[in-house]
């Protein structure tokens, strides 16, 4: 057997790894735990995460992807050669890459991903938009000539885009998505309760009571941070509705980048997605209430796909099977109207 054909889906909350002919193999956070006296990597993914906020003076946990793109480009290749070395069978063959992108990326940071992805051990490495892995992960047949609408809401960007004949017809990428809303939370909490929580708190709060459209049950969590006032720790009960104030602004820059698409979008392919629909992807869809906060504001259906985490790498993984049609699936940016 020659080199192994992977697909990995570089997150900036998660990296996740298809291995073609056993599907997802791994799913870690990006964070990288370094010494920095030694420059050592001691800790990748899980292990790394735990110790975001609870590192001693010589020990850094960096996520190295910021805004859907690197921001630390050593680390980020060491991470990547990390993830390969587990799931990468040993042997003389390399392994060939497919990596997803937002579809904002800029050529530069297209250069970047690839640089790393060879020098963490690819024999050679591709590059997929998001938005065209997702829709291949839902289970759209983008080759035909019928319009469909992806919302890839992932750590570090939201990106929105029209798909018709393989390629992308129209898209946005804005740096507005999981971590803005956590970010949004951290805010709300400082400003009404005087009380500073750190990001995975915020990230508790917004998968277990979080929402950007009403709740009926309301409910509520009790959540423990470190007084302003008093510097001791301090422990408050918020609930669903506090959550909706403290992430409507957020979510409303999502909205709007949809409305934004849609009315660049070519009038027969929008009859398409009023038939069709508008499809979520990506962890940051799973937030209570964006698929029906989406279509009340666009009067479309919508709603959050199957397994919305996993649809990129799924996607990726299913692009292995057709390398080749990967050069009109990376071309489709240069016809993106923006």
């Amino acid at each position: 057997m020659f080199g192994q054909d992977i697909g990995i889906d570089l997150g900036t909350a998660s990296v996740l790894v298809y291995l073609k002919g056993k599907g997802i193999v791994l799913k870690e956070p990006s964070v990288v735990a370094v010494d920095k006296n030694t420059d050592k990597v001691l800790q990748v993914g899980s292990e790394a995460q735990r110790m975001l906020g609870r590192t001693p003076g010589n020990i850094v946990a960096i996520r190295p992807l910021k805004d859907g793109v690197i921001s630390d480009y050593d680390t980020t290749e060491r991470m990547i050669k990390y993830f390969l070395g587990k799931v990468v069978k040993k042997g003389i063959f390399k392994p060939r890459v497919i990596i997803c992108v937002p579809s904002g990326v800029t050529d530069v940071e297209e250069r970047a991903v690839i640089d790393a992805g060879v020098q963490a051990g690819a024999s050679r490495v591709h590059l997929i938009e998001e938005p065209i892995a997702a829709a291949i992960g839902v289970g759209i047949d983008i080759s035909q000539p019928v319009g469909s609408m992806v919302v890839d809401m992932g750590g570090g960007t939201s990106d929105v885009a029209v798909i018709s004949l393989g390629g992308i017809v129209v898209s946005e990428s804005i740096k507005v998505a999981g971590d803005k809303f956590d970010e949004a939370i951290v805010k709300y909490i400082r400003k009404k309760y005087n009380i500073v929580i750190g990001e995975r708190t915020a990230e508790n709060m917004k998968i277990k009571i979080g929402c950007v459209y009403k709740r009926d049950d309301n409910p509520a969590m009790e959540v423990k941070g470190r007084s302003l006032v008093s510097g001791l720790p301090k422990t408050i009960t918020v609930s669903s509705d506090e959550m909706l104030n403290a992430l409507s602004e957020t979510a409303s820059m999502v909205v709007d980048t949809v409305k934004s698409v849609i009315e660049n979008t070519p009038p027969e392919l929008v009859g398409d997605i009023s038939n069709r629909g508008i499809v979520l992807t990506g962890g940051g869809a799973l937030i209570y209430g964006m698929d029906k906060l989406i279509e009340f504001e666009t009067g479309i259906q919508t709603y959050v796909a199957e397994d919305a985490e996993y649809c990129v790498a799924l996607g990726t993984g299913q692009a292995l099977d057709n390398i080749k049609l990967l050069q009109n699936y990376s071309g489709s940016k240069r016809r993106r109207q923006r």
